[in-house]
């Protein structure tokens, strides 16, 4: 292979805890990593497409507090699990009520994704927990749904017996990026040179690195676009192909010649 020497630099950010609050990412765009990007490609999984922009992503953990007694004497307890239940309800009347979209991203979302609780089954529960994940938009944002949710935990904290502590351990924006910048289509052009394929630039229901890097102290165009798809993401038979991986070395070739002989 011949060697090219590009009129410009490539750096690559590799970032650890993605999926525990981007912490690599966080770090290295407080230490001004990515101060001095003219753009940024994210190889997550996205294809075959390229994303643009995606929704807020938001976890929180919710502690129910309660007392411990016997199932058969339940009066002398209070039951944790129950008061969690009255946690959930409250929020899941709140989903049902938005009605709002965005039309790029879509509706808002949130699931309940983990929840333990109790100590054995005849035992009133003193301590139950529940964890969740919110996909945020702008008309639904992140500030918004911190404001409802603590009303919510401050009316049921109001009621007699219950206690409950909210956590937010995970607040990241949604990222809106320039559909027509220079990398968006440099990216459609390599892909369709290297596999004869036309690829659609659209959005993602997830979330990426890209939270933290946009708040670099300069703007740039950001695309997610890489090999593997989001299909199978988080499932046994999550995978690439290698047909694909070896595919996508050669179109960052030529992303990176393009986009550099053009700046």
């Amino acid at each position: 292979m011949k060697k090219k020497n590009l009129p410009g630099k490539v750096k690559l950010l590799a970032t650890v805890g993605e999926e525990v609050g981007e912490l690599g990412a966080e770090q290295l765009t407080s230490e001004g990593y990515a101060d001095d990007l003219d753009a940024l490609v994210i190889g997550e999984p996205s294809g075959p497409r390229i994303w643009y922009a995606h929704k807020g992503s938001m976890n929180y953990t919710v502690t129910s507090y309660g007392k411990n007694a016997h199932s058969s004497m339940p009066e002398f307890g209070i039951n944790a699990i129950d008061n969690l239940a009255l946690f959930y309800n409250e929020v899941e009347k709140f989903v049902a009520s938005v009605k709002e979209t965005n039309p790029l991203l879509g509706n808002f979302t949130h699931n309940a994704t983990v929840i333990s609780g109790g100590n054995q089954v005849n035992s009133i529960p003193e301590l139950a927990k529940m964890q969740g994940n919110i996909r945020t938009i702008p008309e639904v944002d992140n500030d918004e749904i911190k404001n409802v949710f603590a009303k919510i935990v401050n009316k049921l904290n109001a009621e007699k017996d219950v206690k409950l502590e909210l956590v937010w351990d995970y607040d990241k924006l949604p990222v809106f990026s320039d559909k027509d910048s220079d990398i968006a289509k440099i990216g459609q052009d390599a892909y369709k040179k290297q596999t004869g394929q036309s690829i659609d630039l659209v959005t993602s229901p997830g979330t990426t690195d890209a939270a933290e890097f946009i708040k670099a102290k300069k703007e740039f165009p950001v695309i997610i676009f890489g090999p593997g798809i989001i299909e199978t993401a988080h499932q046994i038979d999550e995978h690439v192909s290698i047909e694909n991986y070896t595919d996508m070395i050669e179109v960052y070739k030529e992303m990176i010649t393009q986009f550099l002989a053009e700046k």
